[in-house]
């Protein structure tokens, strides 16, 4: 009788598991950076003014690369024109690099590698190699059409498209494939969203907190910033407006009109929200989100849309949004030689004080530095992962850099 009693113990148990397993989903890591780095304005709350988890690759070879925000392993040339179908089979049946388990992106994350500083295309040619593709496969059926995927494009977009555009189904346009295979992941509620007390939403995906419910009237793009700059709602002045990526992570593609859980957002009619993210190469215009299926485009920034702001996404160092970053940039990374770091000149910075820490923990280098700029000396440190930051008072950035 015991061991029977025991049995369905553990029968109830290995079910429970299972539920709380099935509630759960694998998601990417983190949601990088857009890579904007140009000021396009003197308002404060443009992309460039936050460095919110900064795109950091490894090369793993001639073919492949890691994102190590994500978690994602990605072919670095894509695989050429193809028809979805196809793209389908390839993925399912490549050994690239001797890996059986390539996959066609999602939407996200086929979102995630774009690098809205650049154009045409909108990646880092750093590490990812240049092809003829006007729009890469991703593995997101619309919801309510399934001739149509959702494709990003060169020119740093993504939408809706007929298979039967691409040149391999009859078309006229190159549709191409980009592998990509999970290195590592972190498990959220399939539900992701969650319902906080002070009336915002909190998102597990990308821990940031969003406004329930968008700002009612339109606004210009510059409007939009000022807003989100000046806002105090539910006890909190540390809003700010969305990147691009941050606004597309939100999109829910098993929904249309809008493209998102209603049970948690609402936006009454609204569809177009201004990102902080400008067209990199036409700066009168900034990117936006279309909440009627979730594409993101771009408009004059003298045009009037809608705003919806949001906060968080803090620096591992705990340095407030409604401060300014230290560090604007470092080049080259990964470097050999030579780190060459910019400091942010809206950051006002007096003395900055530099530290430089291995992977173990431990400081190798540190001095106050001119606040123009300082190159480091980095061609006696071996192969490896660093970490660079920089204090000014009470302020503090810190980004990653490795040596090859």
């Amino acid at each position: 009788m015991k061991i029977k009693s025991v049995k369905i113990f553990l029968l109830v148990l290995l079910l429970a598991i299972n539920a709380i397993a099935q509630n759960k989903k694998s998601v990417m890591l983190k949601l990088p950076d857009t890579g904007q780095q140009t000021s396009y304005t003197l308002t404060f709350g443009e992309d460039a003014d936050f460095n919110i988890n900064p795109p950091f690759y490894f090369l793993n070879n001639a073919a492949i690369l890691t994102d190590t925000l994500t978690g994602l392993m990605w072919q670095r040339a894509d695989a050429g024109e193809m028809t979805f179908e196809n793209a389908l089979n390839y993925a399912d049946t490549s050994t690239l690099a001797g890996y059986t388990d390539w996959r066609l992106p999602n939407a996200i994350e086929a979102f995630s590698i774009l690098n809205f500083q650049t154009q045409n295309p909108t990646v880092d040619l750093n590490y990812f190699i240049k092809t003829n593709a006007e729009y890469w496969w991703t593995s997101d059926l619309q919801v309510n059409d399934n001739s149509k995927v959702w494709v990003t494009n060169a020119g740093g977009g993504i939408g809706n498209h007929a298979k039967s555009e691409t040149i391999s189904a009859g078309g006229i346009k190159k549709f191409h494939l980009r592998l990509v295979r999970t290195l590592k992941a972190k498990l959220i509620n399939a539900d992701r969203f969650a319902k906080l007390a002070d009336g915002t939403v909190y998102d597990s995906l990308t821990n940031l907190i969003w406004q329930k419910t968008p700002y009612a009237d339109t606004l210009t793009w510059e409007q939009a910033l000022a807003y989100a700059d000046t806002l105090t709602q539910s006890g909190y002045s540390d809003w700010r407006l969305p990147n691009i990526k941050e606004l597309q992570s939100i999109q829910d593609n098993t929904a249309i009109n809008p493209a998102l859980n209603t049970n948690y957002f609402n936006v009454f009619g609204r569809k177009k929200f201004w990102s902080a993210t400008t067209l990199s190469n036409r700066p009168t215009s900034a990117w936006y989100f279309d909440t009627q299926f979730g594409i993101t485009t771009y408009q004059t920034k003298t045009s009037r849309l809608n705003t919806w702001v949001l906060r968080g996404g803090q620096f591992a160092t705990n340095i407030l949004w409604n401060q300014y970053p230290l560090l604007l940039s470092i080049s080259p990374n990964p470097c050999q030689t030579q780190l060459n770091i910019q400091f942010n000149s809206k950051a006002n910075s007096k003395e900055p004080f530099i530290t430089v820490t291995n992977a173990i923990g431990k400081i190798i280098y540190q001095e106050v530095v001119p606040n123009t700029g300082f190159t480091l000396n980095t061609s006696e440190y071996p192969i490896g992962i660093y970490y660079l930051a920089v204090f000014d008072g009470n302020r503090i950035s810190s980004l990653k850099f490795a040596v090859n």
